[in-house]
């Protein structure tokens, strides 16, 4: 895209992982019966009261110290008023210049190398309602849109960056590490399906060395692919307008996924628009500084800590380390093997190559994976050992993968354990030897490749068990002779 310059900024939303809502004690559970998870605060009764969530504070503060963010003492909660359907209210508690943390930064890969994204601001706020549209119930007219309130109230963070972001790849790329970061402090599930994390981006363009151009704000994207698709759908289009000599108008759109465009929603709010004033019935949130330090030192290692240790302390390429950090369960399940195996790199392999395939293939975490990381690193020491070849491992691994049995019992029971019996090995490299006579002399005249055809012959009539070094050696030596 010569002379221009995408801009873009991510709000994202993100469903804190507690048992109750923001204000009050009705479940945040999804999926229950519509509006069965309802009372009269988060309907917005005349004279109920909001309480705050504890747990949903302390969730705030552990995502806002693992993305670095200055965490303040004191945070202040607003009303944002608008009317919506799924409002019942008619205003949302959020927090607005006071919000609980801000300036924070989340590193990102890029073709050009790791470089951060600053996070504006964090703040904690309630969701709205769902509303339902074109639903299949046979008592509902056609046209006629559902409110479903039990999502109103659900704890929210939302997480805001500077606008440092240049790309579809990027966007993806830091929507991919935020994730992580949320569902490895526990803070959000990151399901995106279920409407656990959403995002929204703020899309303008420019020419390089002048002022931003209008931003346009592209709502509520549940997906990856629907985000890259929606970011590179929107640059085209203002890049397109640019051209034709049209100005961009500042406004809120929709991503069409069928279509693959966006298309306008209705024109873009400023803050005045949403009159903000401190909320009354709700007191700052005073913390105090041991409670942050306390929460700082409770996280876990985090996804581009783990990279750099792998790469530096197991000498892991960078991008084998991204796939094995891609969840907690699964960094976990690769560190507890490599520990037990003390065979890094093979862990690795066994891992990013091996189990994460099966694992996806059943929808399985690594928390649940039927080889236990103790097993599949007694596998890795078995091969090491000599006990098992290469071949014979990838047939225990998928019985070990089906039953759950120990490598040593099922090598046992298949009768797979590696020869490495030298005189067994001999024996059998003379048996091949005189069945193969055309290709011995081939080779003894100098084709040397019909080697590798001799050497199969030979793990074939072994059954694939006896140990490769030790058959190379002696078969060539029988040649040689």
């Amino acid at each position: 895209m010569p002379n221009w310059l995408p801009v873009i900024g991510l709000e994202v939303h993100a469903r804190l992982l507690t048992e109750s809502k923001l204000f009050c004690a009705c479940s945040s559970r999804f999926g229950d019966d519509p509006n069965t998870n309802t009372c009269p605060v988060c309907l917005g009764y005349p004279g109920a009261l909001p309480v705050l969530n504890e747990r949903a504070v302390s969730l705030a503060v552990r995502m806002a110290l693992a993305t670095e963010c200055t965490v303040h003492a004191t945070s202040v909660f607003a009303r944002k008023n608008y009317f919506y359907p799924d409002l019942p209210k008619g205003y949302q508690i959020s927090q607005y210049d006071r919000p609980i943390a801000t300036e924070g930064l989340v590193g990102i890969r890029t073709t050009s190398g790791e470089r951060p994204v600053r996070i504006q601001r964090i703040h904690l706020e309630e969701d709205a309602g769902k509303l339902l549209h074109d639903t299949p119930f046979a008592d509902v007219p056609a046209g006629v849109s559902l409110v479903d309130l039990n999502r109103a109230g659900a704890p929210l963070i939302e997480i805001v960056t500077h606008p440092d972001l240049h790309s579809s790849a990027e966007a993806h790329s830091y929507l991919t590490r935020l994730r992580q970061i949320l569902m490895y402090t526990e803070v959000c599930d990151g399901n995106m399906e279920e409407g656990s994390l959403r995002c929204d981006a703020n899309i303008s363009i420019h020419r390089e060395g002048e002022p931003l151009g209008t931003r346009v704000e592209v709502k509520n994207l549940n997906s990856f692919r629907f985000l890259s698709k929606a970011v590179d759908f929107e640059i085209a289009r203002q890049i397109a307008a640019r051209d034709r000599g049209q100005e961009v108008v500042q406004e809120t759109r929709l991503f069409d996924s069928v279509a693959g465009h966006t298309w306008p929603m209705r024109s873009k709010e400023d803050a005045h628009d949403y009159r903000y004033f401190a909320e009354p019935d709700l007191k700052p949130i005073q913390l105090a500084e041991e409670t942050i330090e306390a929460m700082g030192r409770s996280l876990p290692p985090l996804p581009a800590e783990r990279i750099k240790r792998y790469e530096k302390e197991f000498g892991i390429p960078v991008a084998d380390a991204e796939v094995l950090v891609g969840s907690r369960d699964l960094a976990d399940y690769f560190e507890t093997t490599a520990e037990l195996s003390r065979n890094f790199r093979a862990a690795a392999n066994w891992v990013r190559n091996d189990l994460l395939g099966r694992l996806n293939d059943s929808k399985t975490s690594a928390a649940d994976s039927p080889i236990a990381p103790a097993s599949l690193a007694d596998l890795i020491t078995m091969i090491e050992r000599g006990e098992l070849g290469s071949k014979a491992a990838k047939e225990v691994f998928e019985a070990m993968y089906t039953s759950g049995e120990p490598a040593r019992v099922i090598v046992a029971r298949k009768g797979l354990g590696q020869i490495s019996d030298r005189a067994t090995i001999e024996e059998a490299a003379r048996r091949v030897v005189q069945a193969n006579l055309p290709q011995v002399e081939q080779y003894k005249g100098g084709k040397t490749g019909v080697f590798g055809f001799l050497v199969g012959q030979l793990m074939k009539e072994m059954r694939g068990r006896a140990n490769a070094e030790m058959a190379n050696e002696v078969l060539r030596r029988l040649m040689d002779e």
